[in-house]
Parts: structure tokens; C-alpha cells; sequence
């Protein structure tokens, strides 16, 4: 996206919200290891997809042409996270998700849900 280059943007590997996304998908990795086995295709399926889908939606929207399209795959980005804090609220409920582990998750989360906004915000409603 030229807008995104005169920046200083040249990849979405230099978006903060990518690399904001990326650290949470690392972080529901790790936290979903210590999940019971019987949860393997259950919620810890369902977590990785959500946190893996938040970088890619992000990256993927980069890709395109045309803000709106951006636009669209920020939003996409934005409902996986809320998806995937809606599975962690979930695990913390079950129990299996506490301590610095959900506080790091929530506290990632809750950022990188500003940082969409604000991202989604800035491109507006025009389709250049």
C-alpha cells in the first residue's frame, strides 16, 4: 500500500500489530501445551486457529490493493481476537488459564485490540 511505504512501512512484518499479533499466537501456544490432552481437538484447536488467524489477516490485508480490502482484513483480525479472549476467558474458568499466563494474554490482547482500532480507524471508509 503506498500510504503504508511513505511511512516507513514496507512489510507487514513492520506493522506493530502484526508483530504485536505474532507474540499473542506465541503466547497461546505455549499457554494451550499445558491444556489436558482431551482438549487437543477442542479448545486448544480452536485457540491456536483464532490466534494464528489475528497475523494473518493482518499480513493478508496488507497484501491487498485497495484500503477497504485492508480495511476488511482488520476486522476479520480484530473478531479473531475477540475470539480467541472469549476461548481464554473460557480457560480461565475452567481453570486451566491463570496467574501471569492470563494476565500476559489479557494484557496482550487488550493492546493489540487498540492497536486494530486506532489501524482500522485510520483507513477510513474511502476506497484508496
Amino acid at each position: 500500500m503506498e500510504e503504508a511505504r511513505k511511512s516507513g512501512v514496507r512489510t507487514y512484518r513492520d506493522l506493530i500489530a502484526w508483530q504485536k499479533a505474532m507474540a499473542l499466537a506465541e503466547q497461546a501456544y505455549r499457554v494451550t501445551r499445558a491444556f489436558p490432552d482431551e482438549e487437543k481437538f477442542g479448545l486448544v484447536s480452536q485457540m491456536r486457529r483464532a490466534a494464528v488467524s489475528v497475523p494473518s489477516n493482518i499480513a493478508e490485508g496488507f497484501g491487498r490493493a485497495q484500503r477497504l480490502d485492508f480495511r476488511r482484513f482488520l476486522e476479520m483480525a480484530k473478531g479473531s481476537l475477540f475470539e480467541l479472549q472469549t476461548q481464554a476467558e473460557l480457560s480461565r474458568r475452567l481453570g486451566w488459564l491463570k496467574g501471569d499466563s492470563l494476565a500476559a494474554m489479557r494484557d496482550l490482547a487488550h493492546e493489540l485490540d487498540a492497536i486494530l482500532s486506532a489501524l482500522i480507524r485510520s483507513k477510513g471508509t474511502r476506497s484508496t
